[in-house]
């Protein structure tokens, strides 16, 4: 008996070990799995449209919690103050200008349905980065890359898209003002809706569009939670014209626009609450931005630029400061960060984040911002360009930017300037540009001159892909 005892005591500690063994590769293997990413990207929303960057009364839990609880950065900056440069730039590391998405003066800025070109296939995405290291890729909402079949996402490193081949507003029945400010009809707006290849539903019922999204985005999440995963989640929202599910409607002090903001940041809590259920949320990086300042012309059913000049279409701050928030628990370190960052960096970040290895065949504009999110350090970037077509509007280094062109967007009558005399701002004292700085400052003023010629210089404006037309 005592032998017995004796065998089934060994045998029982065998049993735990074993488990304890089995326990250690479960967690080993989890630990080792490369971290998800997931990247939110708004359309024509201000940098004063999240209560948590100052908006009196447009209400955004959600996010106010990411920015909380993650790193909020208030000097983000988007590569474009128009759609389709600014995505191509976020998803490939590079300015507009040198991936065929700066066109020379007069022409299109943007793609149009018309529009025959795209993203170059010879451009290297995100998505096809990460697929080198096994990645599962998807993207669920506007594109805006090109919508021809060798334009698609799906030729650009995407294993699946859903979502709108370009601008809401786009394909219109009617396109005037008055469409925009009255009840939203969809049938006006006679946008694709695309599944992978094949348009699945015309004109696309935008009034449920971001409840799809979302539940597109959740059911990616869902089916790849075993694998890494990267997830490009660019809203339709908050372009004009607007529409929110009926849930929605009527509920923010805001009006319309406010009430479109709350469903937006609703399916951020979705995207979280998923991420959390799956035990996901502390092995993925979450982003969110937008691609430019809001459509001003657009009245109040437009965003707000809050405290900022101007805004969509312009390089005043307005246009290209964005709001910018990562989260990823116990990995990036919570605050607010001042420092420069830009949508151009989130390639090499993620590639820093993921082991993946940044194209060395070209040159790239972004800089790695691991070191900021997880220890709090200094910014590598310390300069931004900003672009139109391409033209060098103005520069930023440090506390400083310098104007030498200055044109407004979407009036009657746009006003290009080339100033004789260039403007100075110390954007850290005065981000409204409000004060002119370039008679008290000459040696800064100088500074950034010499930045610009050295853009001008060493930079290569690529074929552009936005004047090619049907």
């Amino acid at each position: 008996m005592k032998n017995l005892v004796q065998l089934f005591s060994t045998l029982g500690l065998i049993s735990l070990l074993l488990i304890a063994c089995n326990t250690d590769d479960v967690t080993s293997e989890t630990t080792d799995r490369p971290p998800n990413v997931v990247v939110i990207f708004m359309d024509d929303m201000g940098f004063g449209d999240l209560s948590s960057f100052g908006h009196p009364t447009i209400e955004t839990p959600n996010l106010d919690r990411l920015a909380r609880e993650g790193q909020k950065w208030t000097n983000f900056y988007t590569a474009s103050s128009v759609c389709s440069p600014s995505r191509g730039a976020l998803l490939t590391g590079r300015y507009p200008v040198r991936i065929g998405l700066g066109p020379a003066k007069g022409g299109k800025r943007v793609f149009f349905p018309n529009s025959t070109g795209g993203l170059p296939a010879e451009e290297i995405t995100i998505a096809e980065m990460l697929k080198e290291k096994g990645y599962k890729t998807g993207i669920v909402g506007k594109w805006h890359l090109g919508h021809l079949p060798q334009h698609l996402p799906t030729t650009q490193g995407f294993d699946s898209y859903y979502g709108i081949p370009y601008s809401n507003d786009m394909d219109a029945v009617e396109w005037s003002l008055a469409a925009f400010f009255r009840a939203p009809d969809i049938n006006n707006w006679n946008v694709p809706l695309m599944q992978d290849t094949t348009i699945i539903e015309r004109p696309t019922d935008q009034t449920t569009i971001t409840k799809r999204y979302t539940e597109k985005a959740v059911e990616f999440i869902t089916e790849n939670k075993d694998h890494p995963f990267f997830l490009y989640f660019p809203h339709s929202m908050i372009h004009t014209p607007l529409f929110a599910s009926e849930k929605f409607l009527n509920t923010s002090p805001r009006g319309f626009y406010g009430d479109v903001m709350s469903e937006v940041d609703w399916s951020v809590g979705q995207v979280i609450k998923v991420l959390e259920d799956l035990n996901l949320d502390k092995n993925t990086l979450v982003v969110f931005t937008s691609d430019n300042g809001p459509w001003l012309m657009m009245q109040e059913y437009g965003g707000s630029a809050g405290l900022l000049t101007n805004g969509k279409g312009t390089t005043w701050e307005g246009g290209m400061r964005v709001p910018g928030i990562f989260y990823m628990p116990e990995t990036v370190q919570p605050g607010t960060i001042t420092d420069l960052g830009s949508t151009l960096d989130l390639l090499p970040t993620i590639a820093n984040l993921t082991g993946a290895q940044i194209p060395d065949d070209r040159p790239m504009d972004g800089f790695n911002l691991m070191p900021v999110l997880t220890q709090k350090e200094k910014s590598a970037r310390d300069h931004f360009i900003y672009y139109r077509m391409q033209d060098i509007y103005a520069v930023r280094k440090g506390d400083y930017k310098a104007h030498f062109i200055t044109e407004t967007c979407y009036t009657r009558d746009n006003q290009r300037t080339v100033l004789e005399k260039p403007l100075l701002y110390n954007l850290n004292h005065d981000p409204s540009e409000k004060y002119d700085k370039a008679e008290a400052e000459p040696a800064i003023l100088e500074e950034l001159v010499d930045l610009a010629e050295k853009y001008k210089t060493e930079v290569v404006a690529a074929e552009s892909e936005l004047d090619k037309v049907e």
